[in-house]
């Protein structure tokens, strides 16, 4: 009899143990989620921060555009091939023309022309011209039929104040043309992001690989009709950078499309005033740039302008 109880017992106490081994496996399932968006943030922050000292370290021994379309082309490439093989169908010839629009606004008239302006500029005041990106999104999408509310124009107010304020910083006074550039540089991405949705374009990864495998040989072709060429074996510091930044897109890329798929827009794109804050600290820290009194005092204006724009538009 005691053994027919301690049964029945058993058969009891089996729907709570299961429904405890599930809790627990959502918990740690849960757990193992927040851990990959956490590690994707710190790659979006930290290696899209990174670049804009990559890039100036790079052009120690490559010209801009030639250093910028090398390494598209082979990131392009290895993110192509990994797409394909996972089962990716490859792009159609209307995808692959919205592919080049974009390739031109975002990786030629936005990368393109950074690389340029940081042969003047530091890198960490390029990041933080190119932050006001969202700032430009905001006022383009206005002109095509979308205006800002109220908030959104107190972060654009703030966001162009800050640059009026930068522009008499050190490098800016002393390199005029690379500070129109850089500001041009934000206003080509911003342009070809609103642009984008009105382009037919490959869906997630796919669209970045194409954007890469169309936009280098442009920029390649440029350079060489610029008169840019590789005169002697680069060295290994800027070779180095050369590596960092095709890993770099790669693993910043997959971060960032994980995040949109995961989080709020407006996290995803916290990026947009966290890598500033991260060339700045590289920029002194690793290649001995300065930042002066009025860079300091016009990063957080235009970082919270950026975030006001941000938060309203997107949160």
């Amino acid at each position: 009899m005691l053994k027919l109880e301690d049964t029945m017992a058993q058969f009891e106490s089996a729907p709570h143990t299961a429904e405890a081994l599930s809790q627990s496996n959502n918990s740690t399932s849960q757990f193992g989620e927040r851990v990959k968006i956490v590690l994707a943030l710190l790659a979006v922050y930290i290696i899209w921060g990174s670049t804009y000292l990559g890039l100036r370290i790079g052009l120690e021994g490559f010209p801009p555009f030639l250093l910028l379309g090398i390494r598209f082309f082979i990131a392009g490439a290895l993110l192509y091939g990994i797409l394909r093989l996972q089962g990716h169908a490859a792009p159609t010839r209307p995808q692959w023309k919205g592919a080049t629009i974009l390739g031109l606004f975002l990786l030629i008239g936005g990368n393109g022309t950074v690389t340029i302006a940081e042969q003047w500029v530091s890198s960490g005041l390029a990041a933080l011209v190119v932050a006001t990106m969202p700032l430009w999104v905001a006022l383009f999408s206005g002109l095509l039929g979308r205006w800002p509310g109220w908030v959104e124009w107190l972060g654009l107010a703030l966001g162009f104040v800050g640059i009026i304020l930068l522009n008499f910083e050190g490098d800016m006074q002393s390199s005029p043309l690379g500070a129109l550039i850089l500001v041009g540089s934000a206003a080509s991405w911003a342009f070809g992001t609103v642009w984008s949705r009105r382009l037919t374009l490959p869906e997630g990864m796919m669209a970045s690989a194409a954007e890469m495998l169309t936009a280098s040989p442009l920029l390649i072709i440029g350079g060489l009709l610029m008169g840019e060429q590789i005169t002697e074996m680069p060295g290994i510091r800027p070779i180095g950078a050369l590596v960092y930044l095709i890993v770099a897109a790669l693993i910043a890329f997959s971060a960032y499309n994980y995040l949109l798929q995961k989080v709020r827009p407006s996290v995803a794109t916290s990026y947009a005033y966290v890598n500033p804050v991260v060339a700045v600290g590289l920029g002194i820290w690793l290649a001995n740039e300065h930042i002066g009194l009025m860079g300091l005092i016009a990063m957080p204006i235009i970082l919270s302008g950026v975030a006001l724009v941000l938060f309203n538009r997107k949160g």
